[in-house]
């Protein structure tokens, strides 16, 4: 005599009720959102290229490369509004910024972005080197690394 396959259970894993609520990610197509987090975003990119000591060009390259006039506009006047990519941008650098400041002193943390880096994934040049050169997917990336490497993921 056969026997039959035990049926499964309608849903076999259930995760514990907890009191944690995710917050509800930030939509950027909102026209309202953008103008809410724009003139901050540009304030932390701006005080974040002077910790890092970022070129002008570099910074323009890192922003998506605004036009020279554009981006003394911005660095006058932040207050305006920005496109989903710019904060974008803005986000990965100011969470990279954040977590190095976690896992080292501020003089390492802000000199990091600069430093040759024998990491598989920069092949012997600076992290910043591998952002201006991948656009926003390095930066994504480089946001991993130091996210994992303070324990964020």
């Amino acid at each position: 005599m056969q026997s039959s396959p035990a049926q499964p259970a309608a849903f076999p894993y259930v995760y514990p009720k907890s009191r944690y609520e995710p917050a509800p990610p930030v939509d950027l197509n909102s026209r309202e959102a953008r103008e809410r987090l724009s003139q901050s975003a540009l304030k932390g990119f701006f005080k974040l290229c002077e910790a890092w000591k970022l070129r002008e060009d570099d910074a323009r390259e890192l922003l998506g490369g605004p036009s020279k006039s554009a981006f003394y506009e911005w660095k006058r006047s932040p207050d305006r509004l920005l496109e989903v990519d710019r904060i974008t941008r803005i986000s990965y650098l100011l969470g990279i910024y954040k977590s190095l400041h976690i896992l080292y002193g501020d003089k390492l943390a802000d000199e990091w972005v600069s430093l040759p880096n024998r990491n598989i994934i920069f092949k012997g040049s600076s992290p910043l080197a591998y952002m201006l050169a991948g656009g926003m997917p390095a930066m994504q990336t480089v946001r991993k690394l130091v996210d994992a490497r303070r324990g964020g993921l």
